[in-house]
């Protein structure tokens, strides 16, 4: 037996979020397809990740002779300087008319979305995290008024993540240990992340490089050595 020191980086900060909806069935159940738009904000004061599980004790012969977790979800709760709108309302399943009104308040469906987010660790580590099944559960709306120092009004959006595969994991994540080589933040969050494959088509993702429009060039009058 021996003993193997550890020493995992610290946290530093949080870095940017994203949301991507899920395109839903006609029944408006979640499926593992997503819209292409995948939604980049570096808002974000502060996530806190709460996950819910209950544990239970299986008698026999007068003592526990085993216990059981049943995790239940994860709640997610995000505290913003600022929040698109219009993402919000699609969160909130609101009405959004061509021109502009948005309907609210009534009981549109929730849709699903993923939501991903990047904590930047010491020495340049970083940890990037996908909840692909989730639903807004309570967003707040708090404003002040203004006085004579500046003073920051932030929001905070609470979102519930389920499991999204048939063996209840619920995150879908790389951290310090193991970081895979060659992952950028931009790879990883070009899309949700599900699968291992999912994780290998992402590291294997490349950037087309720039096209330049080809440059005006003047014509050319062929010289004739020949003679009339």
């Amino acid at each position: 037996m021996s003993t193997v020191t550890k020493k995992p980086p610290i946290k530093q900060t949080v870095g940017a979020q994203y949301v991507c909806f899920n395109t839903m069935d006609a029944n408006s159940d979640w499926t593992n397809i997503f819209e292409e738009e995948v939604e980049k904000t570096e808002v974000v004061k502060s996530v806190k990740i709460t996950e819910n599980s209950e544990s239970s004790n299986m008698w026999a012969s007068g003592k526990v002779y085993d216990s059981d977790t049943l995790n239940s979800g994860t709640e997610i709760e995000t505290e913003v300087l600022a929040f698109p709108d219009d993402t919000l309302a699609k969160m909130r399943g609101d009405v959004i008319d061509e021109g502009g009104l948005v309907l609210a308040g009534g009981n549109g469906v929730r849709p699903y979305f993923a939501y991903g987010k990047v904590v930047k660790l010491k020495n340049d580590k970083f940890r990037y995290e996908w909840y692909p099944k989730c639903k807004l559960t309570e967003n707040s709306d708090e404003v002040s008024t203004k006085e004579e120092k500046a003073s920051e009004q932030t929001d905070t959006i609470k979102i519930s993540a389920m499991a999204f595969n048939d063996h209840g994991d619920i995150v879908a994540k790389v951290g310090e240990t193991n970081f895979p080589t060659g992952l950028t933040e931009d790879k990883f969050f070009a899309k949700p992340i599900m699968t291992a494959t999912d994780l290998t088509t992402a590291i294997g993702a490349t950037t087309p490089p720039e096209t330049k429009p080809a440059e005006d060039t003047e014509p050319t009058t062929p010289v004739d050595g020949g003679t009339e």
